[in-house]
């Protein structure tokens, strides 16, 4: 199974400007250069510079529009907690590549206890759910057991780590 852990070597070191930079992209990742050098007190070349630094080393792994699902006719979130029959790496993995061609799964995590994974379905309702149950993660050839909790409120959703 993959993992996103990182050993103190993967870890660049960031002084208090590039703390800056992220803490202001995280708010704002559509902000020009230059209104971020404003804030920043740097011109607009080193700024950049730091940017493409943090990109290349993978601090900023990407950029992207966080939309409303509901907005999206997606109203239903479920928290599925998933136990696979068989452990190994190869039965993992192959669980794992299924889940990523699922556009309901949101998000996977790898977890410990009593499951193995955890799931953030996204669908239109009930009934979208069922049919992603039923005919999607159920029909998985590995999986042993999904417990779903459905999402009654969502309380602070955030991506930010600054």
């Amino acid at each position: 199974m993959t993992s996103q852990s990182a050993s103190t070597a993967d870890i660049p070191t960031l002084d208090q400007t590039d703390l800056a930079i992220l803490r202001i992209l995280e708010a704002n990742a559509r902000i020009s250069v230059k209104e971020l050098a404003a804030q920043v007190s740097l011109s607009p070349t080193p700024v950049h510079e730091r940017i493409r630094r943090l990109e290349a080393t993978g601090v900023i792994r990407q950029y992207q529009a966080v939309l409303d699902a509901r907005k999206l006719g997606k109203s239903l979130m479920v928290i599925c907690y998933v136990s696979l029959k068989e452990h190994s790496k190869r039965a993992g993995s192959k669980f794992i590549e299924a889940v990523m061609t699922m556009d309901a799964v949101v998000e996977c995590l790898t977890i410990s206890g009593q499951f193995d994974f955890l799931l953030k379905v996204v669908c239109r309702d009930m009934d979208d759910y069922y049919h992603f149950h039923v005919n999607d993660l159920s029909a998985l050839d590995n999986v042993a057991n999904v417990q779903s909790t459905f999402v009654m409120g969502v309380v602070k959703q955030t991506y930010r780590l600054l």
